[in-house]
């Protein structure tokens, strides 16, 4: 826009019905919006025809100018530079700490240009197809369409979520690229950490979870353990966004404690179905896949009597959503299967070896619990830093209070620490073919995730109080901050509790304990 205005000449428009401010040396023309400003009139009023920079930047997140961008008629004549005309939302943060180190100038083994890249690719999809909505269909509780799902499915954002494999080679026969432009081949665990950390940043736990987070931990049986046609039909339509999926473990009678599960499989009389009774809660996705990854009981009681059969939604299928502490879009649910007809094709794996399917897909999905944690936490770093710059009491940025910075640098340390934990877990899956990862990392990552939970809910109360009342808001400036808060022990609980956790990881330990070791 090429108007440019003195302030003198800004400052004429100062009484109701002709009112322009400037904020960062831009000119607003607010004459009509008063009835439309959540606060009225006399909210504006002491800014008309001034400078409103730091009182706007203390009451608002940059997405209100963005959305009001309309309501520029110019620039304030050698006014200081715009921030909103340089922002870009898929730039690497320039806040300290409020990105990966290796992003922000230090070096590192484990992180070069390509995992970059990738972080561009979802981040631009991210902002086009996942902003405009995500807001929306979080506080309304839609579920994501298949319509997005096809379109996550065209980018390759729903094979990139499954990490490094084989299949990443057929991706072009199914039409799908490689986020990022990567070879199959150079795919790798970083990348797919840039990918779950991107959708994490739309900020709407309930609807990112929603974006396949079934998939995540439901497909990777079926294509480690799925056998012939049926594998190559499933995995082609749930790599495509045509068709959804999801794990069911978890029943209302066994949590953490899989190997008492109840869910039972009997074969039919013919020998060519499995009659499936039972019932699932807290099924990720379920409200809305079309098909069912499930442990049943097929044999004796204990572990060595679970089977995993790919379930379709088909008649005797029914799924209801739980109201739990998020949001309705990522549709969690109860699961009921009432005399239901699974052909035996559709068993993954060996009968009564299923139990073994459950712990090998548990690292991963482990894992993808703490890229998520992990990145939510960094967010909160970033949105601290920023408020205590943009907020002032007592006549001073919070900043210059000694006990903000003592709360930052204590949210400081815990993000990084945990992050060093991560990455080196995850360049151990690099490393690992397998069959090692399944038996090395079980202990590792269970206790990085007891740990990194733990931190996370640290610095939620810690990021909580420093918002104050905002925190507990859900719109305006804490509304990350709240998202955060109430949503948090998500990831203390998915995946195996955090007390599960500790016990697992001293257990795995225990196993490797030399019996020559003295004190």
């Amino acid at each position: 826009m090429s108007n440019e205005y003195t302030m003198e000449e800004v400052a004429k428009h100062s009484v109701q019905g002709d009112m322009w401010l400037v904020i960062d040396g831009d000119v607003y023309d607010l004459s009509k919006f008063g009835k439309f400003h959540p606060g009225g009139h006399s909210v504006l009023r002491p800014y008309a025809g001034k400078d409103a920079s730091e009182a706007f930047w203390g009451q608002h997140r940059i997405d209100v100018l963005q959305k009001y961008q309309n309501l520029k008629i110019g620039r304030v004549k050698d006014g200081k530079p715009s921030i909103i005309s340089t922002y870009d939302p898929t730039d690497v943060s320039k806040v300290p700490y409020g990105e990966i180190s290796a992003f922000q100038g230090f070096r590192s083994p484990y992180w070069d240009d390509s995992m970059l890249a990738v972080r561009k690719y979802v981040a631009e999809f991210r902002e086009t197809e996942l902003r405009p909505i995500c807001e929306m269909y979080e506080k309304e509780g839609k579920y994501p369409t298949i319509e997005l799902y096809k379109k996550m499915g065209k980018a390759g954002i729903l094979a990139a979520r499954l990490g490094p494999g084989p299949w990443m080679k057929d991706l072009k026969e199914m039409g799908i690229p490689v986020v990022g432009h990567i070879a199959p081949e150079k795919y790798n665990y970083f990348h797919e950490w840039m990918v779950h950390a991107e959708l994490v940043k739309c900020g709407t736990p309930a609807f990112c979870g929603g974006l396949g987070d079934g998939l995540v931990i439901g497909l990777p049986p079926v294509m480690h353990f799925g056998k012939g046609e049926l594998q190559k039909r499933v995995v082609k339509e749930v790599l495509t966004g045509e068709k959804r999926i999801c794990l069911a473990i978890s029943e209302p009678f066994a949590g953490s404690d899989v190997a008492n599960l109840q869910t039972t499989a009997t074969k039919s009389p013919c020998g060519k179905y499995y009659i499936v009774n039972g019932a699932k809660k807290w099924i990720t996705n379920g409200a809305f896949a079309d098909y069912f990854v499930t442990a049943v009981r097929t044999g004796s009681k204990g572990m060595f009597g679970i089977s995993m059969l790919l379930i379709p939604r088909c008649e005797g299928v029914k799924t209801t959503q739980i109201p739990v502490s998020y949001s309705a879009c990522a549709g969690t649910s109860y699961v009921t299967f009432d005399d239901v007809k699974v052909p035996v094709e559709n068993l993954l794996g060996r009968q009564n070896q299923g139990f073994r399917i459950v712990m090998y897909n548990f690292n991963h999905e482990r894992w993808g619990v703490n890229v998520f944690v992990q990145t939510g936490m960094r967010g909160m770093v970033e949105e601290c830093f920023k408020w205590a710059h943009q907020r002032k009491a007592f006549g001073k940025p919070l900043i210059a209070q000694p006990v903000v910075r003592f709360k930052l640098a204590g949210m400081i340390a815990r993000c990084e620490a945990t992050q060093n934990w991560l990455e080196n877990m995850t360049y151990q899956m690099n490393q690992m073919p397998f069959e090692e990862m399944s038996i090395k990392l079980a202990g590792p990552l269970a206790l990085l995730k007891y740990h990194i939970t733990r931190m996370a809910w640290d610095i939620a109360d810690d990021a909580t109080q420093l918002l104050g009342g905002r925190g507990i808001t859900r719109s305006g400036m804490g509304r990350g901050v709240e998202a955060y808060l109430r949503t948090i022990k998500m990831g203390a609980i998915l995946g195996g509790s955090e007390e599960i956790m500790a016990d697992l990881g001293v257990r795995q330990a225990m196993r490797n304990f030399p019996k020559s070791a003295k004190m």
